[in-house]
């Protein structure tokens, strides 16, 4: 058929086929959004980058609690009170929390490579600053003193770092694999804290062998300092892999601030999913002073602390690969953290058991499984329910969530210990602190806060959608406009 122009136009099976054919014979330049479509691509290099992080993650995890499992060594080496050793970990909380809307500024605007360079030579100096204060001090004449300061730059680090896995999916992998990136990256940190657990205890059988701990986690940061260097050349793709990708911290950050402190979702979030986030860290910290009343050694409190981590880890993956496919992140959300209040609410019940070894880390296994998924799901939905405000900022205002209520939880509930004067049973050394009234308010902020996601939290997946109108909307627009041309063309010639 002629449409009197000189163009002409050819039958195709294929309805694509037809929409191309038509749309070269209407408008002999080619749609800018239309070919910006075809360059949504992903790399493998994002791969590298995804391991980097996950390395640095897991070295600055390690970091953190390197002292924790032998602190009687430590003390004894160092010259220091336990309670001195317990702040070379504390320091964490006390540097992430003001530093963090730095962090989060940061990584937004000055963008991912940069802020994992400038963490990973944090995470590096730290290590090795630990590690010159442990040197013999007759010889070098360094204490306790440079200890602490190598785990402040660790500190330093760990904003920089933590905050870095809801950047690099978004940057890096496309919407079917971004939960899956987040949950990786994410759970190596947790990874880190159990592989110190299993590292310190198994090097240090005498005070002595502390420098080669410091060495043993120094060689690692160093390395992984080099990769990041000199491996990662660029924050983001050549092109973006998704269409969100492309507007990622489009937001000016104090803008995305005041955004977020309108969003009602986003709210509920931060104070619910925060509260999460400080009763695992309450948990985890608590652990060993919980199980050591009714008769339970440290072994044990220590295998209940890896299959916690170990099931945790498990289960944000499986769920991070169901929400990827399905996009289900509200229900899997709302689910998982029902579960996981259960299973608060029975470790408080059977931690007060004597002799219930199975069901206790049965118990920890489930409180692990259910509450570790949550934390990609929800990082993902902060993302979603506050687009198009930059994905650090979003996900870093609920981590300072995190650790505020982490602070406010463990002092509340240690003011709320009684102290025992009978306890046959106990492992706990000379002071013996009943835990039971503590236990029941730990399940039950975890109860209320689950109760209040469940029945307050409702958003529209605003990423998604932004990504669906690009994508789709934008084709069928084009398609619309050109069969309406065609129309009036044919309309004409007839």
């Amino acid at each position: 058929m002629d449409n009197g122009g000189g163009a002409s136009f050819t039958t195709s099976s294929s309805s694509s086929s037809d929409i191309q054919t038509i749309s070269a014979a209407v408008s002999p330049k080619p749609n800018p959004e239309l070919k910006k479509l075809l360059t949504f691509k992903v790399y493998k290099r994002r791969w590298f980058v995804l391991l980097v992080l996950c390395l640095l993650n897991c070295s600055n995890a390690t970091i953190w609690l390197t002292f924790a499992p032998v602190a009687d060594q430590s003390a004894h080496y160092l010259k220091v009170t336990l309670e001195e050793i317990n702040w070379l970990s504390l320091v964490y909380m006390v540097v992430a929390i003001p530093l963090s809307f730095g962090t989060t500024w940061m990584l937004d605007t000055l963008g991912l490579r940069i802020t994992l360079i400038v963490g990973s030579w944090l995470n590096m100096f730290g290590a090795m600053l630990r590690f010159f204060g442990t040197l013999p001090p007759d010889r070098y004449g360094v204490d306790y003193n440079i200890v602490m300061a190598g785990q402040t730059f660790g500190a330093l680090a760990q904003p920089l770092i933590i905050f870095t896995p809801t950047k690099l999916a978004a940057l890096w992998f496309p919407d079917h694999q971004r939960a899956t990136a987040n949950m990786i990256a994410s759970m190596s940190n947790p990874l880190g804290i159990l592989l110190a657990n299993i590292i310190s205890p198994l090097i240090v059988k005498t005070p002595e062998q502390i420098p080669a701990l410091m060495m043993s986690y120094a060689v690692p940061a160093c390395l992984i300092c080099f990769l990041a260097t000199v491996g990662i050349l660029s924050g983001a793709p050549p092109t973006p892999p998704s269409a969100s990708a492309e507007s990622s911290g489009s937001e000016p950050f104090v803008q995305g601030i005041k955004l977020l402190l309108k969003n009602k979702p986003y709210l509920v979030l931060l104070v619910c999913f925060g509260s999460g986030i400080a009763v695992f860290t309450c948990f985890s910290t608590l652990l060993e002073q919980i199980l050591c009343v009714q008769g339970y050694n440290n072994d044990f409190a220590g295998l209940c602390g890896a299959l916690f981590i170990v099931f945790g880890i498990i289960g944000a993956g499986a769920v991070g690969l169901y929400v990827d496919k399905t996009k289900k992140f509200i229900e899997a959300l709302k689910i998982n953290i029902s579960l996981c209040a259960v299973a608060c609410i029975a470790f408080s019940v059977v931690s007060l058991m004597r002799e219930q070894k199975a069901a206790v880390a049965a118990v920890c296994s489930l409180f692990g499984f259910f509450g570790f998924s949550i934390y990609p799901v929800a990082m993902e939905l902060s993302v979603e329910c506050s687009y198009p405000v930059g994905e650090a900022t979003s996900a870093g205002l609920i981590f300072i969530s995190g650790q505020i209520q982490s602070v406010l939880y463990i002092i509340v509930l240690q003011a709320l210990t009684k102290r025992l004067a009978d306890s046959p049973l106990s492992t706990c050394g000379d002071a013996v602190l009943g835990w039971k009234v503590s236990n029941m308010v730990m399940a039950g902020l975890c109860s209320v806060f689950a109760c209040g996601l469940v029945i307050f939290f409702h958003t529209r997946y605003r990423r998604l959608e932004a990504e669906e109108d690009a994508t789709y909307g934008t084709k069928q627009r084009k398609s619309s406009a050109t069969a309406a041309s065609v129309d009036r063309g044919l309309s004409v010639n007839s």
